[in-house]
């Protein structure tokens, strides 16, 4: 939720430029604030504030990587839906072999060989040496 600084700044300067399909409102300043500086871009959330759940076509905007929000971009079938970090929460990937998984791995296939500073000597193919010209003769 926005603080209401935020929430004060927004309704004496804010200019709505639009939501996305998660709620969020974004907004930029409505006067150009001089030659040379760009306007303030920002989101208001719906819910908690998290940066990830911002899609791709308003993060373009908010950074100023676009003049207009991509919004009118039409989503190819190979695309998928945004979702936000997962990260910390009950819905984060874990392996398999994670101990919130029962911390059981699959057993090793035997295709891999620890390396052991005792084990056989592997030595470079040898090259012809070429001498060079002493330097400063």
């Amino acid at each position: 939720m926005a603080t209401i600084g935020t929430r004060l700044f927004t309704f004496f300067r804010g200019q709505p430029v639009g939501k996305d399909a998660t709620g969020n409102l974004y907004y930029q300043e409505r006067r150009a604030r001089g030659p040379g500086i760009r306007q303030r871009r920002w989101v208001i959330f719906a819910g908690p504030e998290e940066a990830s759940v911002i899609p791709s076509e308003w993060h373009a905007w908010l950074h100023h990587t676009v003049d207009a929000p991509l919004t009118e971009v039409p989503h190819r079938a190979w695309q998928k839906p945004h979702l936000p970090n997962r990260t910390g929460t009950a819905l984060a990937y874990r392996p398999p072999g994670h101990d919130y998984k029962g911390g059981h791995r699959a057993a090793a296939t035997g295709d891999y060989e620890a390396w052991s500073p005792d084990g056989p000597e592997q030595r470079l193919p040898e090259r012809d040496v070429v001498a060079l010209p002493p330097q400063g003769v």
